[in-house]
C-alpha cells in the first residue's frame, strides 16, 4: 500500500504561481514513477507531468515551459511548480504513483487549483 497526500492548491491570479506537493508513504520502494494529473469539471482526467525513479520527466504539451515536476527522494515527496498559470489550468490536481511490476496506480485525494482572471 502507498499513501499519497497532496498539498499546495488554492486560488491564484492568472499569471501567478503555485507549488503542489505530494508526500508518499508506505511501500514506497515499489514506486516506478510519480506524476500529476488534473481533472476539470466535465472533462477526463489528464496527465500533466510525470517523473520516473531515474529522474526522467515528461509533460503535457499544454504545460511545457510553465510547469516543472521534481522529486526529493529523501523526503519521498514530488513537487509540481506551476508558473504563468492560465484560465485553462483550473482543475482538481491528483498525485499518482505507478507501483510494482503490474504498474498499479495509487492516487491522492486531490487538491483544487483555481485561477482568477
Amino acid at each position: 500500500q502507498v499513501q499519497l497526500v497532496e498539498s499546495g492548491g488554492g486560488l491564484v491570479q492568472a499569471g501567478g504561481s503555485l507549488r503542489l506537493s505530494c508526500a508518499a508513504s508506505g511501500s514506497i520502494f515499489g514506486i516506478n514513477a510519480m506524476g500529476w494529473y488534473r481533472q476539470a469539471p466535465g472533462k477526463q482526467r489528464e496527465l500533466v507531468a510525470a517523473i520516473t525513479s531515474g529522474g526522467s520527466t515528461n509533460y503535457a504539451d499544454s504545460v511545457k515551459g510553465r510547469f516543472t515536476i521534481s522529486r526529493d527522494n529523501a523526503k519521498n515527496t514530488v513537487y509540481l511548480q506551476m508558473n504563468s498559470l492560465k484560465p485553462e489550468d483550473p482543475a482538481v490536481y491528483y498525485c499518482n504513483a505507478d507501483w510494482g511490476v503490474d504498474e498499479y496506480d495509487y492516487w491522492g485525494q486531490g487538491t483544487q487549483v483555481t485561477v482568477s482572471s
